[in-house]
This record gives structure tokens, sequence and C-alpha cells, in this order.
């Protein structure tokens, strides 16, 4: 019986595909007024000075009463990027607190001057934080990796997009100075 079941997780493994679809990583509902898409790559300063000074406060006064929802959407700029966004994929469970914790601490992992090292400072900062994943699956799991760049091709194609952070307000480009202030007046004539 053990053969048998064994030979069945063997062959089922092979023909299921190596992965589950990737899912968006989003925080807010479903069913918000507002969506906002953030086009970000995770080694942009920009991008990780959004997490540290707009996000939580966007959090507070629109996400967690339920007025807006965001979709953070990948647009590596470059390989440590890309590879950093296919690991904040690979776990579905805690995409958003590994994307959070990438932004947070991106000064500890952004570091190196081949795609070797950023690839190993990367993997010893995943390891260090403790989240589960198995890294070299993470960044060579086909499915994620057209899932990022699907996201980048997107982006460019539909939003214009050409640098990072890119916000988008209900499918219409946020073309103001990215700040709290300018981002508040922006949601608040939607709701």
């Amino acid at each position: 019986m053990k053969k048998i079941l064994f030979i069945f997780i063997v062959f089922f493994g092979l023909f299921s595909g190596s992965s589950a679809e990737p899912i968006r990583i989003t925080s807010g509902k479903e069913n918000a007024k507002i969506t906002i898409i953030a086009y970000e790559s995770l080694t942009c300063s920009h991008c990780a000075d959004f997490h540290k000074n707009i996000y939580p406060q966007l959090k507070k006064d629109f996400i967690d009463p339920g007025l807006v929802k965001i979709e953070f959407r990948h647009f590596p700029l470059d390989a440590a990027a890309f590879n950093a966004s296919k690991v904040a994929q690979c776990n579905q469970k805690q995409s958003l607190e590994i994307l959070e914790s990438l932004y947070a601490n991106q000064q500890g992992w952004v570091k190196g001057k081949t795609v070797i090292e950023l690839n190993d400072n990367l993997k010893k900062f995943i390891e260090k934080e403790g989240y589960k994943i198995d890294f070299e699956k993470c960044i060579n799991d086909k499915k994620i990796e057209d899932f990022v760049l699907n996201d980048r091709i997107e982006g460019a194609k539909k939003f214009k997009v050409n640098s990072t952070p890119a916000i988008i307000i209900n499918n219409k480009r946020f073309d103001k100075s990215l700040n709290y202030k300018n981002l508040k007046k922006s949601l608040e004539k939607l709701i």
C-alpha cells in the first residue's frame, strides 16, 4: 500500500505543476469602493518610503474601514527586485507580510555587486526572518516568474508605468506628487 501511495504522489507531483496559481498581494476588503493598484519594485527606495510613510496612514484611514483595497503589483527594475518579487509571491499565506518586511528592511538585504551576492543576502534575510519557503524553488518557479513579468508588462502597456512607485486609483493614473496629503485628497473625492 505504501508503494502504491508513493507512486501516486510521485505521478501526481510530476503532472500537477509545481505550485498553485499565484494570487495578487492585497490589503483591504475585496468589495471596497476604491481600488488602488501600486506598481512597485522591491529594490526601489521610493517604494520603501511609500510603505514606511504613506501606507500605514492609508491603511488606518481608508483600508481598515473598508473604503479602499490596495493591490501590490510587481514592476521589478532589476534582477534583485525580480527575485525578491518571486520570493514575496511564493508563500501565499504570508505574501503581504513578506512584502512589508522586504520594504521595511530593504537596506539589510539589497547588498552585493552580483546577482549571486544579492540572492545570497535575500536568502539569508528570509531565513533570519523565519519565513517558511524553499528559496531556490521560489526563484525558479515558472508560474511565479510569469506572474511577476505579466504584472510588469501590463503596467507598462495599460498604464504607461515606467518608474516606481506608480499609483493607479480606480484604473486612472495618480500623477500628483506622491505624499499622503495628495493621496488623501484624491481618495476623498471618490468616496
